[in-house]
């Protein structure tokens, strides 16, 4: 598996967010209503912030060695992949979150200020959700079986991800 890239998951979201905000503005342009942003969104993407850290340092004790029990590899490849996602899912919705702000920032007067700070806070999340998927990547990277070798060949410094 290769692992997610950073100028991937940014270009995602700036795509989201401009696709997102023609999409909400021609919505918004036709009279309908704005899509609802609560709490909701905030706390759910934070609750997968947490879980995804917490199943991430499962498997970066284990692989350090510093992890009183086995994880089963297929376990830990597992969280690698959904690693992966939270890293390009938190970006698309960071592009989602973004819109949503973008499209009401025109018209701050009374209840749009609270909508906006709560799409500004939800994209801070998914960023949030964004930056835990890359770290559990590399948290599940393990190193090769050469990496205690000091031959000098620079070869240790190179880690594959868990299969």
């Amino acid at each position: 598996m290769t692992p997610a890239r950073i100028w991937t998951a940014v270009l995602t979201a700036f795509v989201a967010t401009a696709v997102g905000w023609v999409a909400l503005d021609a919505w918004t342009g036709s009279g309908h209503n704005p899509p609802v942003l609560g709490w909701f969104a905030v706390a759910g993407t934070v609750t997968l912030v947490a879980v995804l850290l917490g199943a991430g340092l499962q498997v970066r004790r284990w692989v350090h060695g510093q992890g009183q029990a086995q994880v089963d590899p297929l376990l830990a490849a597992r969280i690698a992949v959904l690693a992966k996602a939270g890293a390009y899912g938190g970006a698309l919705l960071t592009g989602w979150y973004l819109a949503q702000a973008l499209d009401i920032y025109p018209d701050l007067v009374g209840a749009r200020q609270s909508r906006f700070v709560i799409a500004l806070i939800a994209a801070a999340s998914a960023v949030a959700l964004a930056i835990a998927g890359f770290v559990v990547q590399r948290w599940c990277r393990v190193p090769p079986p050469g990496d205690d070798d000091a031959s000098g060949t620079g070869q240790g410094s190179q880690r594959d991800p868990v299969p």
